[in-house]
């Protein structure tokens, strides 16, 4: 199961968003990391480098690697439909990212981890693959020993205050959650222009 590791401050100080999660670094240093610092990011950067910018914020918010996003983008041209919402979507109904909605993960990193150890149940059956896709009516909770509900308890009480999205429902006291539907693009804010990705793989 291959993952980033790499420094999550550092990146997105490099494309100047917060990629994963509120962070205190970007805001003393709102400017590229590096010798040259902000003196790099007045340089102007070319349509390619633009596309490829947006193409990575979008890869490392979800912790993808390049090789399955590139699977993910396969798919979405396969459906019917607007690509670049059909993709943000195959992101967002990954297991990880479903349980860093539901509260259950500061960061999508600590969802995945969750998921990864064995700690979340889709459907009442255990499911440790964070690239899980869920579906409509699949039911998310924490399995029941007591580690589980330890951890489980642990994330939502440090995420009670960031509100649940209007495609899920979540039940803090039995720590599970609900697969209203496949969420709307609309809803989904990537702070990535996903056009500029779709136009990239399209070259």
């Amino acid at each position: 199961m291959a993952r980033d590791r790499g420094p999550t401050d550092r990146i997105s100080r490099r494309y100047g968003v917060a990629l994963f999660g509120p962070s205190k670094a970007l805001e003393r240093r709102p400017y590229p990391p590096g010798q040259h610092g902000a003196r790099g990011a007045r340089r102007k950067k070319s349509d390619y480098s633009v596309a490829l910018g947006e193409k990575q914020k979008l890869r490392m918010q979800y912790g993808v690697m390049e090789k399955k996003f590139r699977l993910y983008f396969a798919e979405a041209q396969r459906r019917r439909g607007i690509t670049g919402d059909i993709l943000v979507q195959l992101l967002e109904t990954r297991l990880d990212n479903v349980c860093y909605r539901l509260g259950l993960g500061n960061t999508r990193r600590a969802a995945r981890q969750l998921v990864g150890h064995g700690h979340v149940l889709v459907n009442g059956k255990k499911v440790d693959i964070p690239s899980y896709a869920v579906k409509a009516g699949d039911v998310v909770s924490i399995a029941d020993s007591k580690r589980s509900q330890q951890l489980g308890m642990r994330a939502a009480d440090s995420t009670a205050a960031r509100p649940v999205m209007d495609w899920l429902t979540f039940d803090k006291d039995a720590l599970s959650g609900t697969v209203n539907r496949v969420p709307d693009a609309e809803e989904i804010d990537t702070m990535v222009n996903v056009q500029l990705v779709v136009e990239l793989y399209s070259r």
